[in-house]
């Protein structure tokens, strides 16, 4: 796991890729990888002034991948990011979308 890596790039990251793990990655994989980022970035740790914000950024993608409510929800959004809005379910029919399906 790369711990050097520039954090000004967060924002184009996903939760699993700040904290450096996979997609798949069970609770126990992401708790690791939160206390290993911990002890490097933590502001008690950190001079420089950036280490805060880069602390915060690390600690909620803990929050929301430990918790497994908010982590299906992410999970959802992230795969419509992915897809680019693309329909994932087709039917007989063809793409069901909502614009689509609605009876007028």
């Amino acid at each position: 796991m790369k711990t050097n890596r520039s954090f000004d790039t967060f924002s184009n990251l996903s939760l699993y890729d700040v904290l450096g793990v996979e997609i798949g990655a069970d609770t126990r994989e992401v708790k690791l990888a939160y206390r290993r980022l911990a002890r490097v970035l933590h502001p008690d740790v950190r001079s420089c002034e950036s280490s805060a914000d880069e602390f915060m950024k690390v600690h909620s993608a803990y929050v929301m991948l430990t918790d497994p409510l908010k982590r299906a929800e992410y999970d959802r959004s992230l795969v419509q990011r992915r897809t680019g809005g693309v329909c994932l379910v087709r039917s007989a029919g063809g793409c069901r979308r909502w614009e689509t399906d609605q009876c007028w």
